[in-house]
């Protein structure tokens, strides 16, 4: 990604996390709201993913679930973040459209 198309790129909102009732993928929990600068994005999935890190480090010394839960669905939300961000660079057209 060059840095002009970095400083405009913004999330476009496909980008999801959670399941849906019954544990379906195909209807989502929560989605990426469209307008979101990459360098912000980028900035809350890095934080995001320094607290997965936190907590799993944690959780290989001393088990415990509620910080495995919450490990997994810190990291699910930077991805969502990630993946929002990765298809609005590779589909500018897509963009284009689903900003508000």
């Amino acid at each position: 990604m060059n840095e002009d198309r970095a400083s405009v790129l913004k999330t476009i909102g496909v980008g999801t996390f959670g399941e849906g009732p019954s544990g379906k993928t195909t209807e989502r929990l929560f989605r990426v709201e469209p307008g979101h600068s990459a360098d912000f994005v980028l900035e809350q999935a890095a934080l995001l993913m320094g607290c997965v890190s936190k907590l799993t480090h944690h959780v290989m010394i001393e088990e415990n679930e509620a910080m495995t839960c919450a490990a997994h669905f810190l990291s699910g939300m930077a991805k969502a973040l990630i993946e929002d961000l990765a298809t609005a660079n590779e589909s500018p057209g897509l963009a284009e459209t689903s900003l508000p």
